[in-house]
């Protein structure tokens, strides 16, 4: 399993940051190689990507979604993965905004490229065009306020 942590601080409140993520259908806007993200309830995506120059796709889950502090997911199919998204208020117009994100890489190239720290990177990049985003617009595109309980997910 690989795992990777980076940390970004935008300047929005913390709310503004936070409604942003829970946006997910804006994901490809800001994602290198996401295709689309869609949304079929509260708690289940459906994420199509590149990966490697192959279409991918997956089911996610969220389990655990705490307004204006947290997201946390896991794929239910294709490519093993899971992670979790905090929110860190720094200021009235200032968010630490931390990806922790857990994988399996699959075959030689996503080896290769894990152990060349391409990972790293692509998160880096990914939360660069969150910032300059969420940053340039100003507001959310829309929110989503409503509370996941890791006990009540499926």
């Amino acid at each position: 399993m690989t795992t990777v942590t980076k940390s970004i601080d935008v300047n929005v409140p913390v709310r503004t940051a936070y409604d942003q993520w829970t946006q997910f259908e804006s994901f490809p806007q800001f994602m290198e190689g996401v295709k689309s993200v869609t949304q079929t309830d509260n708690t289940h995506l459906h994420w199509v990507a590149d990966v490697n120059g192959k279409t991918e796709e997956w089911d996610a889950v969220i389990t655990e979604q705490v307004p204006d502090e947290r997201v946390a997911w896991k794929s239910t199919s294709g490519q093993p993965n899971s992670g979790v998204v905090t929110f860190h208020r720094l200021g009235q117009d200032e968010t630490r905004v931390t990806v922790q994100l857990d994988w399996q890489p699959q075959g030689i190239t996503e080896k290769a490229g894990s152990a060349l720290g391409f990972d790293d990177r692509q998160v880096e990049q990914d939360l660069e065009n969150f910032k300059n985003f969420i940053e340039s617009r100003g507001a959310p595109t829309g929110a989503w306020r409503g509370s996941v309980d890791q006990t009540h997910t499926h």
